[in-house]
């Protein structure tokens, strides 16, 4: 069987004349074989534009935001039209009796917090025990001061004296009960009592956040039930801990003004006092509340701080400062400039 041999000359081009009389079938060539010709391309006639991405605006914000602003300043103008004479705000702020009455307050709220706080853990442990007598009586306790107003718990202890005279302790302590039950102790044994019991439930829930396997690790290696507590289990039960307390102390010195029913001098006696003689009552109100939003403003940036300590090691990046946020928000100021 004869072969037969394309006659095209192998320099030929798929356009030549020649090539396209030699060829036997020439309109089944361009469907059989795909075109090698190479495509056309138009031709660009400058460099491509960047992309610009137009924002959305958002009316309701800005709306929402004047109407915003509208009200803070009506509610301003109200109060400087109002009869209030904020020079003796100005006078009174650092008063010797308002600093004296804001120590008070400052100091009566730690060492209740510290006893609420000591007496929480406690509680926590004594809920989790096994012992069904230690855990009922935690249980009890927790479930009087929770259901009780802590004004409530202040006047009792204030009153003691109607009920038991005379303390009697026998060989150790005998004193009157009005003698014994001062008004910083009243105070003290009132907000420190009441604090227990929520300090109670929140380290029993940090307590019980804790997986059982580190229970379980440690007791393997031998330790007691006790030191288990203290190494392991306490110091990773504080991440959960910690933030609701850091929120307790803040209550607590708002909840310290109650204490004025026990005439305890802190610091809204101590403002009501000056109002009361100076009758600049409302202006001394004022003094007393900027007071509180100092010391309030103040412990909440502790409180972050000390959050964000105990987060180390639970999320992959801690949550930024407040002179990081400032400090992104110009680095991205100035790119918006530098970019525009």
């Amino acid at each position: 069987m004869t072969e037969k041999f394309s006659k095209e000359p192998a320099d030929a081009t798929p356009g030549d004349s020649s090539a396209q009389a030699q060829d036997p079938a020439p309109s089944a060539a361009p469907s059989a074989a795909p075109s090698t010709a190479p495509s056309t391309v138009t031709p660009s006639s400058g460099p491509a534009e960047a992309i610009k991405a137009i924002p959305v605006r958002h009316y309701g914000r800005w709306v929402s935001g004047v109407i915003v602003i509208a009200l803070l300043l009506l509610v301003g103008y109200s109060f400087s039209q109002g009869d209030i004479q904020w020079g003796a705000v100005g006078d009174k702020l650092f008063d010797d009796t308002v600093v004296a009455g804001a120590g008070r307050t400052l100091l009566i709220s730690v060492l209740a917090m510290v006893m609420g706080v000591v007496l929480g853990i406690v509680l926590a442990v004594m809920r989790l025990s096994k012992n069904p007598v230690t855990s009922g009586v935690a249980w009890l306790y927790i479930w009087f001061f929770r259901g009780t107003p802590v004004y409530l718990q202040l006047l009792l202890w204030f009153n003691l004296a109607l009920i038991f005279p005379v303390l009697n302790l026998g060989p150790l302590y005998k004193d009157e009960m009005t003698d014994v039950m001062t008004p910083f102790l009243c105070a003290l044994l009132g907000l420190g009592l009441n604090e227990a019991a929520y300090m109670a439930e929140i380290c029993r829930a940090g307590l019980l956040a804790v997986d059982e396997g580190q229970t379980e690790a440690s007791q393997a290696l031998g330790m007691s039930q006790a030191k288990t507590l203290r190494r392991i289990v306490i110091p990773q039960a504080m991440r959960v801990i910690v933030p609701p307390t850091g929120n307790e102390f803040i209550n607590m010195l708002k909840t310290s003004a109650l204490v004025y029913a026990v005439t305890y001098n802190e610091l809204l006696r101590s403002t009501s006092a000056i109002g009361s003689s100076s009758y600049a009552v409302m202006e001394m109100f004022f003094v007393a509340a900027i007071w509180y939003l100092v010391m309030t403003s103040v412990f909440s940036v502790f409180q972050f701080y000390l959050e964000r300590r105990y987060a180390r090691g639970s999320l992959r990046s801690l949550p930024a400062t407040p002179w990081q946020k400032i400090k992104t928000n110009m680095l991205g100021l100035g790119r918006e400039r530098g970019t525009a």
